[in-house]
């Protein structure tokens, strides 16, 4: 039996110190064996680092954290089949599998066709900061009919930034700022795949003394997800393609827009150095406006007195114009 555990919350929430205290503390309680899977050391730094935009002044389709954590996503299912002894994925196994290999083999997991001589609770340690990331674990749960929980931080932003900045390498404070605003808690009463769900309040005392954490992880073991899929998930799926399709749409006319954007603020005699630093605005502005389309923030009806507009997706699309007309603005005018 394997059990997976999404553990999401704030960066400093105190997710990682909660994580090595379970992977003690679990085998000890109730004799599983417990490996811990921390994004941040699986994912490489470089991933991280801004990447420059093409010759065409717009930035690569996927950023490269998002492809890594699509390969941990798959090296995770690699792992999952090799334990529950399937046959591997006929694609290639991803560039990140020999790092997720190591760590498995560091924490004594077996990687191979034989099963695990008992249960197996793996911890997923990362931020999980939309719903959408945490559902994409749920998934694979629900595909191999295992158990499936979620642990979440709840820290104020204040005590986070605190934290953060005592560490070796901290994050800046506009990251964490910016990620508590667009978090998303679990809802037990709205989705029903959540309700394996502890919302724990982050304070000085140990949270792997909560008993509650222990009952939760026991509870989820002995009642894994089942795997045929009831309407309502369908329905989920469904709609998820539907606006992973939506956003590469809106995408590219993003990119037609900036382009279109560039080639006039050139006309327009705008200095070379300015030119840099306005294509790189317009690619933040992008980068956010996609990321909060994929959340369904930007997907409200908007009525315009002078160009009305019913359809909510062409009404996003042409307030980024107007958002990347005002930011060209800001250098025409200077």
């Amino acid at each position: 039996r394997v059990g997976l555990c999404v553990l999401c919350g704030l960066p400093a929430a105190g997710k990682s110190s909660l994580a090595r205290a379970l992977r003690r503390r679990v085998p000890q309680r109730l004799g599983w064996a417990c490996a811990v899977f921390t994004y941040d050391d699986l994912i490489p730094p470089e991933a991280f680092d801004r990447q420059e935009a093409g010759p065409d002044g717009v930035s690569p389709l996927v950023p490269s954290w998002k492809r890594s954590r699509r390969e941990l996503l798959e090296c995770l299912e690699r792992l999952l089949r090799a334990l529950l002894a399937l046959d591997p994925p006929p694609n290639p196994a991803p560039p990140a599998w020999e790092r997720f290999v190591a760590c498995c083999r560091q924490q004594g997991v077996p990687v191979g066709s034989l099963r695990t001589p008992g249960p197996l609770c793996c911890i997923l340690d990362d931020n999980f900061y939309y719903r959408s990331m945490r559902h994409e674990v749920f998934q694979l749960a629900r595909t191999y009919a295992l158990s499936f929980c979620q642990l979440f931080v709840d820290c104020p932003v204040e005590c986070c930034l605190q934290r953060n900045r005592l560490r070796s390498h901290p994050l800046p404070d506009q990251t964490i700022q910016l990620m508590a605003t667009k978090i998303e808690m679990p809802d037990l009463k709205k989705n029903a795949w959540e309700q394996n769900s502890l919302i724990l309040k982050s304070s000085d005392c140990t949270l792997e003394d909560n008993e509650q954490i222990i009952n939760l992880l026991a509870a989820a073991l002995e009642n894994p997800v089942k795997p045929t899929e009831e309407n309502t998930e369908q329905k989920e799926a469904d709609r998820a393609i539907c606006a992973a399709s939506a956003v590469h749409q809106a995408d590219q006319m993003c990119r037609r827009i900036i382009s279109q954007t560039m080639k006039e603020a050139k006309d327009k005699k705008i200095p070379p150095r300015q030119m840099k630093s306005l294509a790189e605005e317009l690619n933040r502005l992008k980068a956010e406006f996609l990321e909060d389309l994929r959340q369904g923030i930007n997907l409200k009806p908007q009525v315009c007195i002078e160009h009305p507009c019913s359809d909510p997706a062409a009404s996003a699309i042409a307030s980024f114009q107007h958002d990347a007309t005002n930011v060209v603005n800001k250098y025409v005018f200077k």
